[in-house]
């Protein structure tokens, strides 16, 4: 850019692209020697150039200023850690994707403030975490669009007198847009607030997940079994199998959320345009780069986790879980539903009150209390029953969960 506008002359400006490109390649190569005296990673360069090309190597820093360098360098870095972290994301949505194909009609009890609500398909609780997944998905895209703009030209905070172009090494960056404000374009670190913005909620959402199949994996549950490689044991308790990795991953959400309420405090406070206490980011930024490889971690023990389906079926055979198929039963039969859920109500205390669940009722002792119970309502309270006519959009049917299915495996593969 300095060449083409004129700032260096074209023979001076072939000189430092060529002497920098093969710095860029031992670098990338790990032959560089970094200098032990440089002060940054700008002055290491510009000093290894120096040896190289001589004089021409201080016209390097032309029309440049650390402030609007290590501005750029930090979005270059965030829009790699962002398509690291949906790397990460993307394959976590394809592992639950791909357990939920065979879960279609498994039978999982769904659950409210933790109390067995309603029977549901487990592909469809799957299919919920990997909805997550995919806003998180969005988000970051977002996050990369915002990220995507280019601060060099912008120089310490005033601009520069020299000639420069901004939006042509915006292209040769593969960025989209240039910075509209030279003070905005070296103080603006909100594109690192999105990065652990998306990072901390993402984390959240992989944290209920393991929250899950930490439950789940316990002797009260007994729904899967983690496998014996992604779990512990105990060294003084020979019994004991624990759910480590998905507790791991549940307490990396802390940390990452910590990350970015720490960036915020610290830009809350500064006045434009740059100061040094920006340089606090660099560590809740790097530790926010850790959510991705918990993400994949959490991929691997989801595909190699037992689903114990029996075990399942049976807490879905217990708690009421029929209730409210009973209340519908009456509701489609003319009856007001605030009417209907009254007499099931007092069915289920009743029940309660003799240790009874819904299961064993006969049709007598239902029109005992309601004579506009009919046969089939007995039928309406099987788990199997009551999943199938969930047929609403987007609920837990069969039917509605395999198309749920096809239309998010086809989502999760690009």
């Amino acid at each position: 850019m300095l060449g083409r506008q004129g700032i260096v002359t074209k023979e001076e400006s072939a000189v430092l692209v060529r002497e920098l490109s093969a710095i860029a390649g031992e670098i990338s190569s790990g032959a560089f020697a970094w200098p032990a005296d440089a002060e940054d990673v700008h002055s290491a360069v510009e000093q290894a150039l120096r040896a190289r090309a001589g004089e021409v190597a201080g016209k390097l820093h032309t029309a440049r200023s650390r402030n609007d360098q290590i501005a750029l360098d930090l979005r270059l870095l965030v829009i790699e850690l962002l398509d690291d972290l949906e790397g990460a994301v993307v394959r976590l949505a394809q592992t639950l994707v791909a357990r939920a194909q065979d879960e279609v009609e498994t039978i999982l009890p769904g659950y409210t403030h933790l109390q067995r609500a309603q029977p549901v398909s487990l592909a469809h609780h799957l299919l919920a975490h990997v909805e997550a997944l995919r806003r998180d998905r969005q988000r970051i895209a977002e996050a990369r669009e915002r990220t995507g703009t280019s601060p060099l030209g912008a120089g310490a905070l005033a601009g520069t007198p020299h000639p420069v172009d901004p939006a042509s090494t915006a292209r040769e960056l593969g960025l989209e847009r240039v910075f509209r404000n030279s003070i905005d374009a070296v103080a603006d670190r909100d594109f690192i607030a999105d990065f652990l913005y998306v990072a901390a909620l993402t984390a959240v959402h992989a944290s209920r997940l393991a929250e899950e199949l930490v439950l789940w994996s316990s002797a009260e549950f007994g729904f899967v079994e983690i496998s014996d490689e992604h779990a512990t044991g105990s060294s003084i308790m020979p019994q004991k199998k624990n759910p480590d990795v998905p507790e791991l991953v549940r307490g990396r959400s802390g940390r990452a959320i910590g990350d970015l309420v720490a960036v915020l405090t610290t830009m809350k406070g500064l006045p434009l345009a740059y100061d040094g206490d920006l340089q606090e980011q660099r560590v809740p930024l790097y530790d926010g780069a850790a959510v991705g490889p918990a993400l994949s971690t959490l991929a691997v023990v989801v595909g190699g986790i037992r689903f114990d389906r029996e075990a399942m079926r049976r807490a879905a055979d217990r708690g009421m879980l029929g209730a409210t198929d009973l209340a519908d039963h009456l509701a489609t039969r003319g009856v007001p539903f605030r009417e209907a859920h009254e007499i099931v109500g007092r069915i289920v205390r009743d029940r309660l009150g003799k240790g009874k669940d819904l299961g064993g009722m006969s049709i007598a002792e239902l029109r005992a209390y309601d004579g506009r119970f009919q046969p089939d309502a007995l039928d309406a309270i099987r788990p199997e029953r009551s999943l199938a006519s969930r047929g609403s959009p987007g609920g837990t049917a069969p039917d509605r969960v395999r198309k749920a299915l096809a239309e998010a495996s086809e989502a999760v593969r690009r």
